[in-house]
């Protein structure tokens, strides 16, 4: 179930809030509870029972955590936080990258003339990066004294699956809501800011993200025959929809956990106005960036050590950051593509090591030049092999001259363009606009303006748009 379908809108949504509200508060958690088991069963089906699999052991590894670090058992401590990452990686492991090792086997069988595996592939439950991830950190933050473990199973339930988030993020981490999984206020004016920040979600997604998708769909099905200015148009139009789709996504989310008392963490920060690719992943997906700091980056002693240890440190937590998006060769070059980036920041961006930001004229050429570096970037990205990825970059750096093609020009339709227009303002935006938090929380003339326009103006043409539209996935979901 899609946040951005007639399902969702119009019967799901208003129901679970009605029901929410109506609920005495000892009750609220159970009726969210069921509305997020049901919301998984619709769009994951029998793949629920992982999804309990998971809760349940999780649960337990928390209550043992727990127990381990009031009685000082550091050794028994290490071993439950050791057999967490086991179970969760093996979860994650068998569902996501188990063809992928499959296919590689049987690639090197077949090159030197032996049989490879007998295979059936495997499917992929949706959403099962977040909540695996979310799920384990639950265990992480018990071990490191951040929380208690949940005595009600219930409770904890409601962590992992919470609808507003389990699919796509923000991966909203235990000792983030602790407190507000057992306490928690509803009021009229979370809701109403909820649903602020939610429709600016909706709009992004609807009137941005999926307008500009035909066309970068269409450059990078057809990398081999593409022109030079098919392929700048192409990764323009997928630049800002990943960006509008998925921030959209997260709008949606923290809009909707802050209707049911909840406040998630923001999960972007205006990340095309970075002037490093280090501050971009400060800014990019943050939930997840700060996971992989937190959980893996600083374990393996971060920047503490030699240079040669910190710049492995990053490679290392960068490729997983790759191979985590995906069980693809694209994915992995990904990965290791920002962490050199990252690591050329720290020997020749000076600025970078020292919480500088250029000014002036340089800002400009540093906020141009990690630009384009992304854009470049999110070509191996989005590409489905490596071979449609060399053939698009062929294409970018002038391998095959000519101008638009006609079949690409027609998809830049009126409504195309103008979102392809306004989608770029994001990148000469002030680093410190943040729309999101400004469009829920700002009491300011401005904000009071951009709330009229966003109430009156874009959202009836959004549900116009939802209701003559056609089913419209995000990008995320995949992952």
């Amino acid at each position: 179930m899609v946040f951005s379908s007639q399902t969702f809108l119009f019967v799901f949504f208003p129901i679970v809030l009605l029901l929410y509200a109506i609920a005495p508060r000892k009750a609220r958690n159970l009726v969210l509870l069921l509305a997020s088991m049901l919301f998984y069963l619709w769009g994951g089906g029998w793949f629920i029972g992982w999804l309990l699999v998971s809760i349940m052991g999780n649960w337990g590894f928390g209550h043992f955590a727990c127990k381990a670090r009031e009685s000082e058992r550091t050794k028994a401590l290490k071993r439950i936080v050791g057999l967490s990452v086991v179970f969760n990686i093996g979860i994650l492991g068998w569902f996501k990258y188990a063809n992928f090792f499959v296919d590689q086997i049987n690639t090197v069988a077949a090159a030197i003339d032996y049989q490879g595996m007998n295979w059936t592939p495997i499917l992929l439950p949706i959403g099962i990066s977040f909540f695996t991830f979310q799920a384990n950190s639950y265990v992480f933050d018990i071990a490191k004294g951040e929380g208690k473990a949940l005595k009600n199973p219930l409770d904890f339930a409601l962590y992992v699956s919470l609808f507003p988030q389990l699919i796509a993020g923000p991966i909203v981490r235990y000792h983030q809501v602790a407190t507000q999984l057992v306490s928690r206020a509803f009021s009229t004016d979370d809701v109403a800011a909820g649903l602020n920040r939610f429709a600016l979600g909706l709009c992004k997604k609807v009137l941005i993200a999926d307008s500009v998708s035909p066309i970068a769909n269409a450059a990078f099905s057809n990398s081999a025959h593409l022109t030079t200015d098919d392929a700048w148009l192409g990764i323009l139009a997928y630049t800002i929809q990943i960006y509008f789709d998925f921030s959209g996504y997260s709008d949606m989310a923290i809009g909707l956990g802050r209707m049911f008392g909840f406040r998630f963490p923001e999960n972007f920060k205006h990340p095309y106005s970075s002037a490093s690719m280090t501050e971009f992943w400060r800014r990019w997906h943050v939930t997840l960036s700060e996971w992989f700091r937190d959980y893996v980056y600083f374990p393996l002693g971060g920047s503490l050590g030699s240079k040669l240890l910190t710049y492995r440190n990053l490679i290392l937590v960068f490729l997983l950051t790759g191979f985590w998006h995906g069980a693809n060769w694209t994915f992995i070059c990904w990965g290791i593509y920002h962490g050199f980036w990252l690591i050329f920041d720290r020997i020749f961006n000076k600025g970078v090591k020292q919480g500088k930001r250029p000014t002036g004229i340089k800002l400009v050429f540093f906020r141009f030049g990690t630009l384009l570096l992304v854009m470049i970037g999110w070509i191996v990205f989005r590409a489905e092999n490596l071979t449609d990825a060399f053939a698009y970059y062929h294409a970018l750096f002038g391998g095959n001259t000519g101008y638009f093609s006609t079949a690409l020009l027609r998809l830049v339709t009126p409504q195309a363009a103008i979102a392809l227009t306004v989608g770029s303002l994001v990148f000469f935006a002030p680093r410190k606009y943040a729309l999101g938090p400004i469009i829920e929380n700002s009491e300011s003339k401005i904000a009071s303006i951009l709330r009229y326009l966003l109430v009156l103006v874009a959202l009836p043409f959004t549900i116009m748009l939802i209701i003559n539209g056609t089913f419209s996935p995000f990008l995320y979901f995949q992952f």
